[in-house]
């Protein structure tokens, strides 16, 4: 069972195989609607390197587009998809994604609940093709578990040969609805762990309740909680969001 001293190596740099596939960095980062330091999350980001940011609780309300579009420029991205239209997960990709199709998905709402959504996009890197989803679930067991369902459901009407879905899944590993996505898709942390393990709270981390999982075929080489980042004191990651960001570098086969 990995634990949340896993060995500490430098995570892979993202680049094009001779064989046609690619080596990406995902990181899944709930930002709390930037309601926190701004800076110091995008000295965070930044310093992650990634090539996709699936993102948790974007802004949605007052100039959300404005203020996604800052931490975009701030940390040399572009913003994919979501933010208010998916109710807040949002996905940012690097110069480096092609994107093919992108998406805003509302879930169904359970009267008295938050509104649910996804950010799903399908992107290439090279020959490597992928589909993409952001996702935050409910507070609610069954409702949370019933979107657990619907995440399995709409990664398999992407189309894509290869798929990677991540966020705040709010539930912790042992936990039935995070079960049944971990039996349908890999964790990348029980893979191939990296870094730290535990995502929340930021200024005292006991529990992983934030994930990336990716479809077979995908090769995990390593996934975790980043620490020693470059540039990044921890007072940062303490005072960017309340949660941790997970960082996961992966192999993508290349398409057909």
């Amino acid at each position: 069972m990995p634990t949340s001293t896993a060995a500490v190596t430098p995570i892979p740099q993202s680049r094009t195989e001779e064989d046609g596939s690619a080596v990406i960095r995902v990181l899944s980062y709930n930002i709390r609607s930037l309601r926190d330091d701004p800076d110091a999350l995008a000295r965070v980001i930044r310093a992650c390197a990634p090539d996709l940011v699936l993102v948790q609780e974007a802004p949605r309300f007052f100039r959300w587009r404005k203020k996604l579009a800052r931490l975009a420029s701030q940390t040399g991205l572009v913003i994919l998809a979501g933010g208010a239209p998916a109710a807040g997960p949002a996905l940012l990709c690097s110069l480096r994604a092609t994107v093919e199709r992108t998406e805003d998905v509302l879930l169904p709402r359970t009267p008295g609940l938050h509104r649910r959504g996804f950010a799903v996009a399908v992107v290439r890197f090279g020959r490597a093709r992928l589909g993409v989803l952001s996702c935050h679930l409910s507070l609610q067991d069954d409702e949370r578990h019933a979107q657990a369902g619907m995440l399995l459901n709409r990664l398999g009407a992407l189309g894509a040969p290869h798929a990677v879905a991540g966020g705040d899944v709010n539930d912790r590993p042992e936990s039935r609805t995070f079960r049944r996505l971990a039996g349908a898709l890999r964790d990348c942390w029980a893979v191939a762990p990296w870094g730290a393990e535990h995502t929340a709270p930021a200024d005292g981390p006991r529990q992983r309740i934030d994930a990336i999982f990716a479809t077979e075929g995908v090769e995990v080489l390593a996934c975790g909680v980043p620490r020693d980042l470059p540039g990044v004191s921890q007072g940062d990651l303490t005072a960017a969001t309340d949660h941790l960001p997970v960082l996961a570098a992966l192999r993508i086969p290349p398409a057909g």
